[in-house]
């Protein structure tokens, strides 16, 4: 075990621990969920890091001049080039890397650290639960323990030796969870945001192929569930294509809202501790780093303390669940109807034999929901932010990463697990065509409102089929009355 201390007093750490005391302090306290970090939020914030240490280390391409050093306090900007002559661990190679202390300086292992963190390599040790209060800093001292620690290995020091590199005065310099967990939070919604719009594009093409495979059955079409007037099936599954392509853009109209940033805020974005230098240019860093066009937001006191952004970009996907949820329904009805065969995925009785259930529409529909109660916990915890934070922001975080994280995935499933399998039963569809009145609709140019009237109640005393009495009764001949119920003729093509 190693010691280690805080404010609140002192602690027993495993020896070999990433993490230290302000990580177990807040497992501790915040046993309450058991969910996870989102693993693009622990990678964005391997960025965001990355970021502010080459800003102050003076960035690799020499773009950034080096900041004066605080003469009263070490700080890691004064760190030498090179490790430690006095090191116990001199030459040690670190662990996985291969790299020794011998060559490898205290910056270049900071650098590495954050590399290792963005890439994924870390996510293991970003422990804390996703849910917790102080508006984020039990992850933003996370982030700082297992960087500082794994910088440590890097340079063959024992882990908790924090006089050579400190999570606090170190790896958080010139910052504050206030500006570096929403600005990582925006980064992650980007990342997944351009992974929802590659999978609404794939559901977009998968309806518009069966809206052309579709294109001349003609069938009922129905309003408040009741035969209506004639309709294709294509023109159907066009309704439902047009609906996804306007969610595909509105999701990519997103990253407009979210590139936005506070990094080098600080606490309450006045910027405190911050020198001017570093505010100016760790968002450029950080830009080049994520390839994002972040931008430095003008009133980052503004962009701190309201988190209406999260709220609006959430709107979006409440509106991308809604379609989801109105087409998924809209295909379990036509499968009822027989009008539609679904893809077999499995069996779907425990009692009946040879039942099959629409289980991804089903499952697409139940996602819709839970999006829509994300979006009234976003909503909610954005208009409840206090003055200059809003302390809701973890909350924020899962609740909006994880309605991307289903809507993704589920974009996908439906895509290729229901959509592009399905078949029209022409058939029955044909069937049910000429054994509705709703197929007079069609002849209404014909033969006026009232004269389809009556025909309609004649049909109905003499219960037959539409194409026959007007061929019985030689009101038109069968190439009229197939002209007048065509795809063509239907659509006003």
């Amino acid at each position: 075990m190693r010691i280690e201390h805080d404010m609140l007093g002192k602690m027993e750490i495993p020896k070999d621990s990433y993490t230290g005391i302000h990580t177990q302090r807040a497992l501790e306290n915040f046993a309450v969920s058991g969910y996870k970090i989102d693993e693009d939020l622990i990678s964005a914030y391997g960025f965001v890091k990355l970021a502010s240490m080459k800003t102050i280390f003076n960035s690799a391409q020499g773009t950034i001049s080096p900041l004066t050093p605080n003469p009263s306090n070490r700080q890691v900007d004064t760190l030498p080039s090179t490790a430690r002559k006095d090191s116990p661990r001199r030459g040690a190679a670190a662990r996985g890397e291969g790299r020794s202390a011998e060559n490898c300086s205290p910056r270049n292992a900071v650098f590495q650290a954050c590399e290792e963190l963005a890439e994924g390599k870390l996510s293991q040790y970003i422990v804390v639960d996703a849910l917790q209060g102080g508006a984020g800093t039990s992850l933003n001292m996370n982030v700082n323990e297992v960087i500082a620690n794994r910088a440590l290995e890097i340079l063959g020091e024992d882990k908790g030796n924090y006089e050579v590199i400190s999570p606090l005065n170190d790896i958080n310099k010139y910052q504050s969870t206030n500006d570096t967990f929403p600005t990582a939070l925006k980064i992650a919604a980007i990342f997944k945001f351009r992974k929802l719009e590659k999978a609404v594009i794939e559901l977009q093409e998968a309806l518009q192929k069966k809206e052309q495979e579709f294109s001349d059955i003609v069938k009922i079409g129905r309003t408040e569930l009741v035969e209506a007037v004639l309709t294709t099936l294509g023109k159907e599954f066009s309704a439902y294509a047009e609906a996804i392509s306007r969610d595909r853009w509105r999701i990519y109209k997103c990253e407009e809202r979210l590139r936005v940033v506070n990094l080098g805020g600080t606490a309450i974005g006045t910027g405190l501790g911050a020198p001017k230098k570093y505010i100016f240019a760790v968002v450029e860093n950080l830009r080049e780093l994520t390839g994002i066009g972040l931008a430095r937001a003008e009133n980052m006191v503004e962009n701190t303390q309201n988190a209406d952004v999260f709220s609006e970009v959430s709107g979006i996907l409440k509106a991308h669940a809604t379609n989801l949820i109105k087409i998924s329904n809209d295909l379990r009805l036509l499968s009822s109807f027989k009008e539609i065969e679904l893809p077999a995925m499995q069996a779907g009785s425990t009692i009946m034999p040879g039942k099959i259930n629409p289980v991804i529409a089903e499952m697409t529909a139940q996602i819709g929901l839970k999006v829509l109660g994300n979006d009234i916990v976003i909503g909610h915890a954005s208009a409840l932010g206090q003055l200059e934070l809003n302390q809701n922001l973890p909350l924020i975080a899962f609740s909006l990463l994880e309605s991307l994280d289903l809507l993704i995935n589920t974009n996908k499933i439906f895509a290729e697990k229901c959509v592009e399998g399905i078949r029209a039963n022409e058939e029955k569809i044909k069937s049910d065509l000429y054994c509705s009145t709703a197929i007079l609709t069609a002849l209404l140019p014909k033969f006026g409102y009232e004269k389809l009237s009556e025909i309609s109640e004649k049909i109905k005393e003499g219960k037959i089929g539409v194409k026959e009495y007007v061929l019985e009764h030689n009101l038109l001949t069968e190439d009229e009355f197939e002209h007048l119920i065509s795809a063509e003729h239907v659509l006003g093509l």
